[in-house]
């Protein structure tokens, strides 16, 4: 088979991984984990206080989502570089070895 023909069959099954979920649960409300865990907290206690508030509150939610997209590709360069790094040096300690 060749090279085009499997990443295509790559791309549609992380196409299919993406856009089933959100097929199946159409009429699902999708909300944050901060959300779901204040709403579940006042369902415990109705009377319970934050013991504190956030000191900086980005001004739109596009420029959360940024931040949050900016943090992820971030810590993903870091894992990456560190693999890559560790690859690099391993190949380098074999081929010395031969």
């Amino acid at each position: 088979m060749k090279l085009f023909n499997k990443n295509m069959i790559i791309l549609a099954f992380v196409a299919l991984l993406a856009f089933v979920p959100l097929y199946i649960a159409r009429g699902a409300e999708f909300a944050g984990a901060d959300t779901q865990a204040s709403e579940a907290i006042s369902a415990l206690n109705a009377t319970y206080t934050p013991w504190f508030e956030s000191f900086w509150e980005p001004p739109s939610g596009e420029v959360e989502s940024f931040l949050f997209a900016l943090q992820a590709a971030v810590g993903s360069g870091f894992v990456f570089y560190y693999l890559g790094y560790t690859k690099g040096k391993n190949s380098i300690n074999k081929r010395d070895q031969v």
